[in-house]
């Protein structure tokens, strides 16, 4: 799918990678609309993504929205109809990690780890694919993780998130292929990304495992959308996850113990609480 003309939505759109996503849709001329919880950051962000238009005429609209909200959700898909048009490009991205072990876990931290991650992605998609499957073309996002395909330490409640993720792009994908083969999905699972939400993290084997600069992830759902690809894992070496669950957890376990996936989230530092 082109994305000149494209109306994209991004939600988590004002920082870090969504940031980025939006930039690189504008920059290949399409219409951007982000939503995101921090308000603050908005204006600055509608800035920089209105400064990567390639044409002075495409529209950049922005609103403080709660995601994890339905009602929320289904309001600001109204005012983003009334005043962007129907929703052509859905880029899920919004998303939070606690990292934590997990009986330092609150309820609360639960609750809004998997209401942000999981929960979050029903609400969008519901809120904007009548639109796509009426117009029989269209294309969702699912930004979910190298955490969706392996548990690690540390992330019990992040992975368990992202496994849900994970499961509901799989069944969407099935639905609209039945339903509306014109609208593409593509999910995305990339290992730990150098934004301020993993701040802190490392890894034991850089060459195989990088710690992923946001710019290339943002790169690479933009090619996704592009160029309909279904799945994107990054790094390459992230694929062998999906082997090594084949094998039995007493090989499994010391095996990805290995390669420190255990053991990345213990300098785990994050992006710092706004004062």
């Amino acid at each position: 799918m082109k994305l000149e003309g494209r109306r994209v939505l991004v939600t988590g759109g004002a920082q870090g990678m969504g940031l980025l996503i939006a930039q690189g849709a504008a920059a290949r001329g399409a219409h951007v609309a982000i939503w995101d919880v921090n308000s603050r950051a908005l204006p600055d962000a509608a800035a920089r993504i209105a400064a990567a238009r390639p044409r002075g005429n495409q529209l950049v609209v922005s609103e403080a929205v709660d995601v994890g909200n339905p009602d929320a959700v289904a309001r600001a898909a109204e005012r983003l109809a009334a005043s962007f048009g129907n929703v052509e490009v859905l880029v899920n991205n919004a998303g939070v990690v606690s990292g934590k072990p997990l009986m330092e876990l609150s309820p609360e931290e639960v609750q809004r780890t998997l209401r942000i991650n999981t929960a979050a992605l029903f609400w969008t998609t519901q809120a904007v694919l009548p639109a796509m499957i009426e117009a029989g073309a269209g294309h969702v996002v699912t930004m979910a993780s190298a955490g969706g395909l392996i548990g690690a330490s540390r992330l019990s409640d992040y992975c368990a998130s992202k496994f849900g993720a994970v499961g509901f792009h799989e069944s969407l994908r099935a639905e609209l292929r039945r339903t509306a083969p014109g609208v593409g999905t593509s999910l995305i699972c990339p290992f730990f990304v150098a934004t301020g939400m993993f701040a802190g993290v490392r890894t034991r084997f850089p060459f195989l495992l990088p710690i992923l600069e946001p710019a290339t992830v943002a790169s690479a759902v933009i090619r996704a959308v592009e160029r309909n690809r279904a799945v994107v894992v990054l790094p390459w070496f992230v694929h062998s996850l999906k082997l090594l669950r084949l094998l039995p957890v007493r090989w499994l376990d010391p095996i990805a113990s290995f390669f420190g996936i255990h053991v990345a989230m213990d300098t785990f530092s994050g992006r710092p609480k706004a004062p």
